[in-house]
């Protein structure tokens, strides 16, 4: 049973946000809100535009990165000395 919101409901609502906040503060909220949603939106193409990229360029390509840190910690460790058995 999905939750509608007919005409009756929004202007309840309309009128407890201006009771609750005022008639001057409306606009600064509704500006907030909609740099909110307009800042998520952005991040959220961000991400499949990188998403794309990668399936573009290939899941062939392992990442250099990954596999070179372990590489560099295993080389700057010294090795172990082995002590000759009596």
């Amino acid at each position: 049973m999905p939750f509608r919101f007919g005409g009756m409901e929004l202007i309840i609502i309309l009128v407890i946000v201006l009771i609750i906040f005022g008639v001057g503060r409306l606009p600064e909220i509704g500006g907030a809100l909609g740099k909110s949603i307009r800042e998520f939106r952005d991040a959220s193409n961000d991400e499949k535009g990188e998403k794309d990229k990668a399936k573009a360029k290939g899941a062939a390509e392992p990442p250099t990165a990954a596999i070179a840190a372990p590489a560099e910690a295993a080389s700057a460790a010294p090795a172990p000395e082995e002590k000759p058995q009596a």
